[in-house]
């Protein structure tokens, strides 16, 4: 058995163990794909993740930069508390509709809002709009972006919040500090931002299996904005 058969089967070990046949998901999941939307939401453990992080914060208000299909926005949905909401930002128009299907299959709509157009626009009129503070943030978008994407974050947030930011070792790919590649520059720029902001504490852990060699940073602000 190859290292990556042996992460493959793992991967199937503890979903066995830990996740229950969920047709919600599957759904989703297959109107994402029969739609050829890319392949690139979290994995269902990652996801359960979120939920469970969402619930531990006794979440009320979550964002969500990056919405695809929406399987992670419904991971988030189910961690809300009672009367919380989440307002899920996507650039993608067709993307946000098979989204929103997505949402009214699993009966959540009336807890989530898809906002469509650039996600550093949205972030600034939800700071306009004093929308926030979010309880959690999740940031899965363009990683050229992710930065700016983190800096409006800890705006929006308050101290206690959680920032979560997806596809951050990229098959070690992270470690080039001379890459040209847009998507590593982008994500190195996080870790210096990160490290560096005094209103926050963070770390990260790198993930394998079917989603290949990646990785998670968990960042939380500890000083208010």
């Amino acid at each position: 058995m190859t290292q990556d058969d042996k992460w493959l089967a793992i991967d199937d070990y503890i979903v066995e163990n830990f996740l229950e046949d969920d047709p919600v998901l599957e759904a989703a999941q297959a109107a994402c794909d029969a739609a050829g939307l890319p392949p690139i939401q979290v994995a269902p453990l990652q996801g359960k993740l979120l939920m469970m992080l969402a619930r531990a914060l006794q979440a009320r208000n979550i964002l969500e930069v990056g919405t695809l299909g929406g399987y992670s926005t419904i991971w988030l949905a189910r961690g809300l508390s009672d009367g919380g909401h989440v307002t899920t930002l996507e650039l993608d128009p067709r993307h946000a509709e098979i989204a929103e299907r997505n949402f009214e299959h699993a009966g959540l709509s009336d807890k989530i809002t898809v906002r469509v157009g650039p996600a550093l626009d949205s972030m600034a009129a939800l700071h306009t709009e004093a929308a926030g503070p979010f309880d959690l943030i999740f940031i899965d978008a363009d990683k050229p972006s992710t930065p700016d994407y983190f800096d409006w974050a800890v705006k929006l947030a308050r101290p206690g919040s959680f920032i979560v930011v997806d596809n951050v070792v990229r098959e070690g790919a992270i470690l080039a500090a001379q890459s040209d590649n847009k998507h590593v520059k982008g994500l190195r720029a996080f870790y210096e931002r990160a490290a560096a902001d005094p209103r926050v504490t963070a770390t990260a852990f790198q993930t394998v299996g079917h989603k290949g060699h990646d990785g998670l940073a968990i960042v939380q602000v500890t000083k208010a904005p």
